[in-house]
């Protein structure tokens, strides 16, 4: 897995909606197809390192750290907010001068990707060309939240954020990782880094907002995929403890449509635990589609 060092090397600061955003662009030739790939809670674009060579041959990828994540600004006092972030990512591909594309998600970043496909649904000329979406919370009533995410959703979030550790978080990780492919200590070690630039552990009960979020904007988000214009596919790790085998479960049920792959014993991070099962399954769904 390419080092944070490394990743950190390959992309830049862009100064959008008067704050720092950390942008990675594969660059390439401008006539690839463009992928956008959007990370989850609490990590960051790291996440894509073990796909992003194999996805850098066929496709031009825009990665950003969200705000709040990574190596994005992490302001202490923001109103942070789904929709928020889908403006953000929107202004990104506006400055790196991107039209149609491809998106790739995880996680907090499948809820991004449904605001995005709410947007897109409505404009007269679609923007957005698929969807792959990895393990996520796209229906509130199967998210079965950790117990250190609903704490940080109570009154006492602030402090549970300063008694946060290293410790904490990777016995957490761990727990949401397949029995057979736990995170490595470069994984756990690179992951935390992250979380603590600029302090950002401090602001977790704020970012962690996303939760009730999904609940008060369930009709929009879940009504983004079943009204999508276009192709959807969802690859899920089967073992994830938070939105595994369950949550695909409800997506056949409300959804109904899309490419569908279940990960035997692989957890909430497939891209990691997994990556080229992962990377076969959304060449054979790119290939698919005629993309």
């Amino acid at each position: 897995m390419m080092s944070v060092e490394a990743w950190h090397e390959g992309g830049r600061l862009v100064r959008i909606q008067g704050r720092r955003i950390f942008v990675r662009d594969s660059g390439g030739e401008r006539q690839a197809p463009v992928l956008v790939l959007i990370h989850g809670f609490p990590t960051a674009s790291w996440d894509w390192a073990p796909v992003w060579e194999d996805l850098a041959r066929r496709f031009r990828l825009v990665a950003m750290d969200l705000l709040g994540f990574g190596f994005s600004d992490k302001p202490a006092a923001h109103d942070y907010t789904i929709a928020g972030q889908a403006d953000l990512v929107e202004a990104v591909l506006a400055d790196a001068g991107v039209g149609q594309h491809h998106v790739l998600a995880h996680d907090y970043g499948d809820t991004v990707a449904q605001e995005l496909l709410a947007r897109d649904n409505a404009r007269p000329a679609p923007r957005i060309l698929s969807v792959t979406l990895l393990n996520g919370g796209l229906f509130p009533e199967t998210h079965r939240a950790r117990l250190i995410q609903r704490l940080l959703l109570t009154p006492a979030g602030p402090l549970i954020c300063r008694l946060f550790n290293r410790r904490a978080f990777e016995r957490s990780m761990r727990a949401i990782f397949g029995p057979e492919t736990p995170p490595g200590r470069e994984e756990l070690e690179g992951f935390w880094r992250l979380i603590c630039e600029q302090d950002g552990q401090r602001i977790m009960h704020r970012l962690i907002r996303y939760i009730p979020e999904r609940r008060d904007h369930r009709e929009r988000w879940v009504g983004a995929l079943q009204q999508a214009r276009c192709p959807l596919a969802l690859i899920n790790g089967s073992a994830d403890p938070i939105s595994g085998a369950h949550m695909v479960a409800r997506w056949r049920e409300v959804v109904g449509r899309g490419t569908v792959v279940e990960l035997p014993g692989i957890g909430h991070y497939p891209q990691v635990e997994a990556p080229q099962q992962v990377l076969a399954h959304f060449h054979a769904f790119q290939a698919g589609i005629g993309a």
